[in-house]
C-alpha cells in the first residue's frame, strides 16, 4: 500500500521529439584554476524543450560547467554556440540578457519578503498615485497567485514570507521566479540538495510540469540516479573534467549507470557496461 505522502510521476509525458532543434552547444570547454584542473574538453549539447541531467561525483566539473554557462566563469579554451551563434558571457547579467536562467543551491530567496514579492524581486510592478511611483502591491500579488497556481506549485498562501516555507516550496518558488522570465535555458543546480522525500516530491513535480510544457530547455545537476529517470530526457556523465557517456535515459537505466561508477568511471568502464547492454539485448 503507499503511503498517504507518496508521489507517482505522470509517466505519459511524450518522450522529445527527435528533430527538436540543438538551442545550445558547449564546445570543448576547458578551465582551470590555478593547479586545478576543472574541465578538460567537456562538450555538451542541448535541445529545445529537452530536460537534460548533469551527473557525475563531486568534482567531476558540473559546477563549473554550469557556471561557465550563467556568465559566472569564463571558459580558458571552447566556445559557447547559442542558436546557432558563438557568444561569450562576461557576468551573469550577459547569460540572463539573452535567456538563460540558474537557480543555485542558495536560491537567492529574501526570507522575510513574502512570496510574490520575491517572484517579483529586481522587477517590480509601479503605478502611479497622487503623483507618486509606488509598488502596485495588489497586482504583483494577484499576478503571482495566478501563475503560481497555473504551474501547480501548492504553498499556504502568497502573504505568507519565504522563511516560513518549507525547503521544497522555497525551491519551487525560486525556480517559479526564473520561469517567469520566460527563459530558454534554465540550470537547476542540485535542486534536490537537503530536501526529504516529500519536500523533494514537491520539485520534481514541478520539473515535471516542465518537462510536459516543452517550452524551456533544463539543465538539471542531480546525484541521486533514480530522479534522473523520473524527470529527464537524457543523461551526460561527468568525470575528471569530461563529459564521458552522452545517453537518452530510455536507451540506459540506473542498474548501468551504478554499474559505470563502481567500475570506475572513465571511457573503458563505459564500453564494458555497452557491451554488457548489447550482450543482454541479444
Amino acid at each position: 500500500m503507499n503511503s498517504p505522502n507518496a508521489r507517482v510521476l505522470d509517466q505519459t509525458i511524450s518522450g522529445l521529439d527527435p528533430n527538436a532543434p540543438v538551442i545550445l552547444e558547449m564546445r570543448h570547454i576547458g578551465k582551470t584554476f590555478g593547479a586545478v584542473t576543472a574541465l578538460v574538453d567537456a562538450s555538451v549539447k542541448l535541445r529545445r524543450g529537452e530536460v537534460l541531467a548533469l551527473a557525475g561525483d563531486n568534482g567531476a566539473g558540473k559546477s563549473t560547467l554550469i557556471k561557465i554557462l550563467s556568465g559566472f566563469h569564463q571558459p580558458d579554451v571552447g566556445t559557447i554556440i547559442l542558436n546557432g551563434k558563438e557568444v561569450r558571457f562576461a557576468s551573469p547579467r550577459d547569460a540572463r540578457a539573452i535567456g538563460i536562467e540558474t537557480v543555485y543551491q542558495d536560491l537567492a530567496l529574501i526570507g522575510d519578503l513574502n512570496v510574490y514579492h520575491n517572484i517579483f524581486l529586481g522587477r517590480e510592478l509601479h503605478k502611479r498615485t497622487l503623483g507618486f511611483q509606488l509598488l502596485d502591491s495588489a497586482k504583483m500579488r494577484d499576478l503571482a497567485l495566478t501563475y503560481l497556481n497555473a504551474m501547480g506549485i501548492s504553498i499556504p498562501s502568497v502573504d505568507s514570507t519565504v522563511d516560513l516555507l518549507s525547503g521544497g516550496q522555497r525551491q519551487c518558488v525560486a525556480i517559479a521566479r526564473s520561469i517567469y522570465s520566460s527563459p530558454n535555458i534554465l540550470v537547476l543546480d542540485e535542486p534536490l540538495a537537503a530536501l526529504g522525500a516529500r519536500e523533494g516530491g514537491q520539485v520534481l513535480t514541478l520539473i515535471q510540469n516542465l518537462r510536459r510544457q516543452r517550452t524551456a530547455s533544463i539543465i538539471l545537476i542531480v546525484h541521486n540516479y533514480n530522479q534522473i529517470f523520473e524527470v529527464c530526457d537524457r543523461i551526460n556523465f561527468l568525470h575528471a573534467g569530461a563529459v564521458e557517456l552522452d545517453v537518452l535515459t530510455s536507451e540506459t537505466s540506473e542498474e548501468e549507470l551504478i554499474r559505470i561508477v563502481k567500475s570506475g568511471v572513465g571511457r573503458a568502464a563505459i564500453g564494458a557496461a555497452t557491451a554488457a547492454r548489447g550482450a543482454v539485448a541479444s
